[in-house]
């Protein structure tokens, strides 16, 4: 396999499944397989240090244009469940409720634009941060794309009789949400110029992200699949999942100071924050690691599964004795797979490989080098 980014692929990271409806899949099987893997991931959580491995089932559709019709999205994800048992891993797969990455926007009266073969996207409806701060938003449940998520959330639920576990929505992070409020470049000014500003306004979107968040637990309950989105997850496990990815666009200090206390408001309630920015945030990791709370953090080690991806695996051998879980999703063959881990894992750490091998054979041959390294 070539080691560079498939710019070719809508989704570097998805499986093509087989659509499943309801009243064919095997529900009692598959609650089986997974109380199976979540007694092991429930002893993982507890260790110091370990390893785990997760053959995530991406169907890359479901978080694109087809977001939009609950019944296909479900039938889909139903079909990547189904087809996981098939490879073996520690960590089992899950639902997740996916309607674009625009919640905390509709707050402020924000709606999806869309295009043909696309996921959602939104056009900031401000100019400048006071204009925002001049706005009274909604709850999030009370807007269209709100309603829609908690409907989704109420279907899927309904469908599966809360016997498949199932993730929060993507809310995404404070900070990841300011460009769909108003355009960035005024944001990062604001950032040194207005700091107070964006301080109360970053409180403003965790409160709206907190509330929602109830809103999505009332309906989930025991099925509650943690940290959620990208991240390995179990029921057994906690924190909650945020995408933070504009924090490799502003310095270390400043996320710290700005950024991060908004996190920890909105995910201590659900057990600590869970960190997760796409492309290298090598140069960020001492930062990461000071979030309060930190529970998890995610990154992408292999070229292949994104093009911005760090080369610079041996930064995050600070993760070892911090009881801290890396995530690492790893898009790559065999040989991939064992350099990366080889240069990523130390004693002390406690790691969980993200795999998307092809087929099952390739699979448990990944999944024994695995645990072979991270001996």
């Amino acid at each position: 396999m070539t080691k560079k980014f498939n710019n070719r692929l809508a989704d570097a990271q998805a499986t093509q499944v087989t659509p499943v409806k309801s009243e064919a899949f095997d529900f009692p099987e598959y609650e089986a397989y997974a109380a199976a893997l979540n007694e092991g991931c429930a002893r993982f959580w507890q260790q110091s240090s370990g390893v785990a491995v997760y053959r995530r089932m991406r169907v890359g559709e479901c978080f694109s244009y087809g977001c939009r019709d609950m019944t296909r999205s479900l039938e889909l994800q139903l079909g990547a469940l189904q087809k996981s048992m098939l490879f073996k891993a520690d960590v089992p797969n899950f639902l997740e409720p996916w309607y674009g990455i625009g919640t905390v926007a509709s707050a402020f009266g924000g709606d999806y634009i869309w295009v043909e073969g696309n996921a959602p996207a939104l056009k900031p409806r401000f100019s400048t941060i006071d204009e925002v701060l001049a706005y009274e938003p909604q709850e999030i449940s009370q807007t269209l794309i709100g309603r829609y998520t908690l409907d989704m959330i109420d279907y899927f639920m309904e469908q599966t009789q809360g016997r498949l576990p199932i993730s929060l929505t993507d809310t995404q992070s404070p900070l990841n949400m300011i460009g769909h409020l108003y355009p960035l470049d005024q944001f990062f000014m604001d950032m040194l110029l207005e700091p107070d500003k964006v301080s109360q306004l970053f409180d403003i979107l965790a409160d709206l992200s907190i509330s929602f968040n109830q809103e999505q637990l009332k309906l989930i309950g025991p099925a509650l699949a943690s940290p959620g989105h990208g991240f390995a997850s179990s029921t057994k496990w906690t924190g909650l999942g945020m995408s933070d990815d504009n924090a490799i666009m502003i310095s270390p200090d400043q996320y710290l100071e700005l950024a991060a206390p908004s996190v920890e408001k909105i995910c201590t309630p659900l057990g600590g924050p869970v960190f997760h920015s796409c492309g290298d945030w090598s140069g960020w990791v001492e930062a990461v690691l000071q979030i309060k709370g930190l529970k998890m953090a995610d990154g992408a080690f292999s070229p292949q599964t994104d093009p911005g991806a760090t080369s610079n695996l041996e930064a995050f051998h600070r993760f070892a004795h911090s009881g801290i879980v890396l995530n690492a999703r790893i898009v790559g063959d065999l040989e991939t797979i064992r350099e990366q881990v080889s240069r990523l894992w130390v004693p002390g750490m406690k790691l969980v490989v993200v795999t998307y091998c092809e087929t099952p054979a390739e699979q448990e041959e990944a999944y024994d080098l695995i645990h072979q390294i991270c001996r």
